[in-house]
């Protein structure tokens, strides 16, 4: 079976070859301009909340524990320690924690009698293990005969909960908390105690500095990860608010994001080539894609990125349709100009999708200025010029710049301002300055190496995922996860952009060259990108893959004799390669000869 399974990504390529072979008589055609197919209709509605339903139930299932651990011992400086009696004496076999917030060890000691002390284990709490059940590396023979425990805080420091075992694994509750008193919490959740550590209970990947400083944010704590702006931990946030600074509640926004983009991608596709079958079909590629569902249930701050870029443009294809008749137009250029504004102010990658942004506007008003000075009208045109160029300085560099300074509110709580005056004080300027002056240097200077990191062509034809968890549990079965695209929407995504060149280059359609543009902002950067980067980075392209196969996939709904069956069948096997690799996705176990026969289809792929 395992030398076999080659043919699994062979079959998928023969079907997308057949796929675009049944598209390829009709490259040439026009898309419908019918506006009727534009309108709204309740079948859309329908389809778009039945797309939307299942898929936040697949998205919200298993997503992590609503209840963990929040109650802390807060040791304020090095020395500090809390001191517990055991009920008799015992040989402890296993110490487990649970850190909180800041950085440093404990020194963990074991006495008999409480007078004579034995370091037993250094507890580390370094950045990559905050809020994640720890297990201590106990000093051979350390635990025999222990009656009183101690730990000592080499630094400020939170600490959740801890837990002591026997040599038969048997949790052992302590007698008496002796001091401190405010340390009780150390031992007050003892229920919530898991039998093993998961990505269920536990932080993984950049959750370590995500939800992590999003929890800071809350607290007016200074934030620890300041390598990215501020929006998108203050998006998480608000998940932590409403269930706590649990796994469900810091990667609850994420989700909600996540899911929030499968109507905008409706109305998107509605939009740009009507009808409900294309939109309904496109949504569902969007669904079932493998990057999609993993990386919106993570709590990092790609998902808001590339929500606002959706949005963005979403709302300037509006404003490229309109006919700039009146101040219709402007609306919808605000709105991408906010939406612009919201996703810099998550992750500096939204700067590229605005680059494409400005290329696409300094089409238009190209295109516009020839057909007006065909029209005899250039003078108008001039006048529309210059008060488009004004409002575009309003909505794409005025607002964002406006809605990317607040977004730095909690960094100057944190230093201990209030009120709306200290956004106008040379302290929070300095703040918001010196940040991006880290950033930019951060970003330029990385030279970390990664086991699971790629390049940018490997995301084109999805060579290298991204693993984020892997786990064998006791039963031999495998717990996994990881990004990566599916390779339906990958693969025929990627012949549905070149088919977009084909089409801007020598038929002059303008919905393709606003697809290709918008994918090429996305991608291009990256090719002069030296530092360590991952398949995660594609997310952003994956927009515009579906609208390019939206494209594709409508030019066969007007020109195809038997449409639904091919549309039909592409989508369909979309969604069925999802429920397979649904295991590599989620972390569900699965056996590893299912691992290995089923879902690693390329050598390079880490499962």
């Amino acid at each position: 079976m395992t030398k076999l399974k080659i043919v699994f990504p062979l079959a998928a390529i023969a079907f997308i070859l057949l796929v675009f072979y049944e598209y390829l008589p009709f490259v040439n055609k026009p898309l419908s301009a019918e506006p009727k197919r534009r309108r709204w209709t309740a079948t859309d509605s329908m389809l778009c909340l039945f797309i939307t339903s299942v898929y936040a139930f697949t998205a919200f299932l298993s997503l992590g524990d609503e209840t963990g651990i929040e109650s802390f011992c807060k040791f304020r400086d090095r020395g500090e320690y809390a001191l517990f009696e055991l009920y008799e004496s015992t040989d402890i076999g296993e110490v487990r924690y649970y850190p909180g917030l800041h950085m440093g060890n404990y020194h963990l000691q074991f006495s008999s009698d409480g007078e004579e002390y034995t370091t037993a284990s250094v507890m580390k709490q370094g950045h990559a293990d905050l809020f994640k059940w720890k297990t201590a590396e106990l000093e051979a023979g350390s635990g025999s005969n222990v009656r009183y425990i101690r730990i000592i805080a080499d630094s400020k420091l939170w600490l959740g909960e801890i837990a002591f075992y026997d040599t038969d694994n048997e949790r052992i509750a302590p007698e008496t908390m002796l001091v401190p008193d405010g340390c009780r919490t150390l031992v007050d959740e003892q229920s919530k105690i898991p039998d093993v550590m998961t990505y269920q209970n536990s932080t993984y990947f950049d959750e370590i500095y995500h939800a992590r400083t999003a929890y800071e944010h809350i607290l007016d704590e200074s934030p620890y990860e300041i390598s990215h702006p501020p929006l998108g931990k203050l998006i998480i946030s608000l998940g932590i608010r409403l269930f706590g600074m649990v796994p469900f509640g810091w990667r609850f926004s994420g989700t909600v994001f996540g899911v929030l983009m499968l109507p905008a991608l409706y109305v998107f596709l509605k939009k740009m080539f009507g009808g409900s079958l294309v939109p309904a079909c496109g949504t569902a590629l969007m669904a079932s894609d493998f990057m999609h569902y993993v990386q919106t249930r993570i709590a990092t701050i790609d998902t808001y990125a590339v929500f606002f870029t959706l949005l963005m443009y979403l709302f300037f294809w509006l404003y490229w349709q309109s006919d700039r008749e009146g101040n219709a137009w402007k609306l919808p250029l605000a709105l991408s100009g906010v939406c612009f504004g919201l996703g810099a102010a998550s992750k500096w990658t939204c700067i590229y999708a605005g680059a494409g942004l400005g290329v696409l506007w300094l089409i238009d008003r190209i295109s516009r200025a020839r057909a007006m000075r065909r029209a005899g009208t250039w003078p108008a045109y001039l006048k529309e010029t210059r008060s488009n160029i004004l409002w575009c300085l309003l909505f794409f560099v005025a607002v964002p710049c406006c809605i990317y300074y607040l977004s730095y509110w909690n960094y100057g709580t944190a230093e201990g301002m209030h009120g709306l005056k200290m956004l106008f004080s040379p302290e929070y300027a300095k703040i918001v300055f010196e940040n991006q002056k880290y950033m930019f240097s951060y970003h330029s200077g990385v030279t970390a190496t990664h086991p699971y990191s790629s390049v940018w062509w490997q995301w084109l034809l999805n060579i290298r995922p991204i693993l984020y968890y892997s786990q064998t549990l006791a039963d031999g079965s495998r717990s996994t996860f990881g990004a990566w695209l599916n390779p339906i929407l990958c693969w025929a995504g990627l012949l549905a952009v070149f088919a977009m060149a084909f089409r801007a280059l020598f038929f002059k359609d303008r919905t393709a060259l606003f697809i290709l543009i918008g994918y090429l902002a996305q991608l291009v950067p990256w090719l002069f990108v030296s530092r360590v980067v991952f398949e995660y980075h594609y997310f952003p392209c994956t927009v515009f893959l579906i609208l390019a196969l939206g494209h594709v996939l409508s030019t066969i709904e007007h020109y195809h004799p038997t449409p639904k069956t091919v549309i039909g069948t592409f989508t369909g096997t979309a969604v069925v390669l999802f429920a397979v690799f649904y295991p590599a996705l989620s972390g569900l176990p699965v056996s590893r000869w299912y691992s290995t026969n089923f879902i690693k289809w390329l050598g390079s792929w880490p499962f």
